[in-house]
């Protein structure tokens, strides 16, 4: 099997010959090919440069293609600053008042470089690797968090907890659902293999499970029949303690989900194991970038020997890797999962 067969049979419930390995690693990515994050965004042609000579220098099954999480809401119009060497990042309210939402135009993401530069640079991995890898096409945001990024998230949770303005609430919501559409038909238009999403604003370490099945769940269950409709299948990442919610989450048609270290791999895999495929869920943070290689692998082992009986997993961090993950962290991660001893 190539890379592209090993993480379909995953998210299909089938054994693949070997565990598929992807990396959430944009940052390292573009380190190693001496770029700043300024520089990597610059061009699709730097994007997927980065990704393509990672994929090929650790071997990876699947190349997941991510930006930052400010792509979407910049291009609509909520202020975002650009660091140097560090993701976008937003600042500041678009929408000053909710009331305000009726007066927004229409979405039109064809009209910003930073999406279509995005865009492009999923075409451009996806010609490069053809089908021996899998190309998951990340498309930013779902609707909670673009909301939350319009709004300001200190105003979006005021906002849910006013029922006068409940309408203004869905009317925003409905904006951001055409903005996240508009993105998956895109990225769906270049070719990758999976489209994922964000949510974790979303997730009970913000808001209440009954909160995310009233204001989210609806919407990224719309968005996962989308994706599905374009024939893509389909990645929902929520992070933090997603275990309250994770039977919902199964309810939003998602073929995989992506969560991190918070949610305890046992309970993810009494929920899922036999329906939905796990990308995690190993910590990006304190095992990946700041442990040692035998601290990464000794996880690693201890998430395959929970799913020692599924074959719905892909070994992943449940996150982006910091930038300055270490090599030999990374690479503890990928010979852990195939049996390697360099």
């Amino acid at each position: 099997m190539n890379g592209h067969q090993r993480v379909t049979a995953a998210l299909q419930g089938n054994w693949p010959d070997k565990r598929p390995v992807m990396l959430h690693n944009f940052m390292p990515a573009a380190r190693e090919a001496g770029m700043t994050q300024a520089e990597y965004r610059a061009s699709a042609e730097n994007i997927a440069t980065a990704h393509i000579r990672a994929a090929e220098k650790y071997d990876l099954d699947g190349v997941l293609i991510d930006v930052d999480t400010a792509t979407v809401a910049a291009a609509l119009g909520v202020p975002t600053d650009y660091p140097e060497d560090e993701p976008a990042r937003c600042h500041g309210a678009m929408l000053a008042e909710l009331e305000a939402v009726g007066d927004l135009g229409p979405v039109d993401l064809c009209r910003a470089e930073c999406v279509m530069a995005w865009v492009e640079a999923c075409r451009l991995v996806k010609a490069h690797f053809g089908d021996e890898k899998f190309i998951r096409g990340n498309c930013d945001q779902l609707p909670f968090s673009l909301a939350s990024m319009i709004r300001t998230p200190q105003a979006w949770m005021m906002d849910l907890m006013d029922p006068e303005g409940e309408e203004h609430v869905f009317a925003l919501l409905a904006y951001c659902v055409d903005a996240c559409a508009g993105f998956v038909e895109l990225v769906s238009a270049a070719g990758v293999d999976m489209i994922s999403h964000g949510d974790s604003p979303a997730g009970p370490d913000m808001i209440a499970p009954a909160m995310y099945r009233k204001y989210a769940l609806p919407y990224q269950k719309r968005i996962a029949e989308l994706a599905h409709a374009r024939g893509r299948a389909y990645l929902l990442h929520i992070c933090g303690s997603t275990e309250p919610i994770l039977p919902d989450m199964l309810a939003t048609g998602a073929d995989a989900l992506e969560l991190d270290y918070k949610t305890d791999v046992r309970a993810i895999h009494r929920v899922c194991g036999e329906q939905v495929t796990l990308s995690g869920n190993i910590d990006p943070s304190g095992v990946m970038a700041l442990g040692t290689p035998d601290l990464v692998a000794a996880k690693t082992r201890e998430l395959l020997e929970v799913y020692e009986d599924s074959p719905r997993l892909i070994v992943c961090s449940g996150c982006a890797l910091p930038p300055a993950t270490p090599e030999a962290n990374m690479r503890a991660m990928i010979n852990t999962v195939r049996g390697c001893t360099t």
